[in-house]
């Protein structure tokens, strides 16, 4: 998802490196209906041996969103491409469990790989493309990985400018409500030391078409996110007023926040927590009002276990 990691903005600052038609009414839309929180978001970018498709509903159990990864501007790549690979009747028969064990079936786009904005792609054409791939292969929505880091640190609202053209193209050929529409931003994109104002503009923008964040509180420093205060209400002054309640405080709504991790060590370059202080943070979060739910990146080496741990105090099964 992320292949690299946000270091420090210029005199506060430094150079910041890289680390995701309408639709006919149908008696199908009941189901791929936006679910409501708490989310448990589990993206599939690695091939796994031995599995064609997404997992058996058992390897995934306590999780409601699976995300696909990832569909390029070249076309879907990964786990996307594996899924578009499947015949129809595969691919329906698989939907159709998902969706009956509560799972929405989703695809990521971008991801590391795709640079839209500096790349000079037209926004209206990228989601318009992206919304019909979401259609032919009846998934239940979309998740923006978004992670173009020359232009966001450009700071001249390039970047604020292409998603928003972008997310609104995309919401009116994926109907809210319909389905799922996401992002997710790196936690330090709603801090304030941003001059465009970075995801606190797109918030403002096109927030209220975006269903929710899949934030990643990850790969931003050794220290950074990694205990439960940094995490929930205080963070570093690398990243002054971007842990999960200060991104609140800015008007992003609480309920659309929701923790992102990696799975192990070795899932990110840093911002690993373990799952059992990840467990008590979350719970702190819910104590104080919080439900938006949790994110991982990724599976296998997050599976049905891993949310397991996570969810035992605030949301146990």
């Amino acid at each position: 998802m992320v292949s690299f990691m946000l270091s420090s903005l210029l005199s506060v600052f430094a150079a910041i490196g890289g680390v995701l038609s309408m639709p006919l009414m149908d008696t199908a839309l009941s189901a791929r209906a936006t679910p409501a929180a708490p989310h448990f978001v589990i993206y599939s970018d690695k091939w796994v041996s031995g599995e064609t498709g997404p997992p058996a509903i058992s390897e995934i159990t306590g999780y409601n969103v699976f995300a696909l990864s990832f569909w390029l501007i070249s076309g879907p790549a990964d786990q996307a491409e594996e899924w578009v690979l499947l015949d129809n009747a595969t691919r329906a028969s698989i939907k159709s469990t998902y969706n009956n064990a509560g799972i929405s079936l989703i695809v990521s786009a971008f991801g590391s790989s795709d640079a839209p904005t500096s790349g000079g792609y037209d926004p209206t054409t990228v989601a318009n493309n992206l919304a019909a791939f979401v259609l032919e292969y009846d998934l239940d929505g979309v998740d923006i990985d978004y992670e173009d880091f020359n232009a966001m640190n450009a700071m001249n609202g390039s970047a604020e400018t292409w998603l928003t053209t972008f997310t609104q193209v995309l919401r009116a050929a994926l109907p809210q409500g319909q389905f799922i529409l996401t992002h997710a931003p790196v936690a330090p994109w709603f801090a304030p030391t941003y001059t465009s104002g970075a995801y606190l503009t797109v918030n403002k923008n096109v927030g209220s078409l975006i269903d929710w964040y899949n934030i990643q509180f990850y790969n931003q420093g050794t220290t950074e996110y990694t205990t439960c205060s940094g995490l929930l209400t205080n963070s570093s002054s690398t990243w002054p007023n971007t842990a999960l309640f200060q991104i609140a405080a800015a008007g992003v709504s609480l309920d659309k926040l929701v923790i992102g991790k990696p799975a192990t060590t070795a899932d990110a370059n840093n911002g690993y927590m373990n799952t059992t202080l990840l467990a008590q943070c979350v719970d702190t979060a819910y104590q104080q009002g919080w439900d938006a739910g949790v994110m991982v990146w990724e599976f296998p080496d997050a599976a049905a276990s891993w949310i397991q741990a996570v969810r035992a105090l605030a949301f146990p099964e």
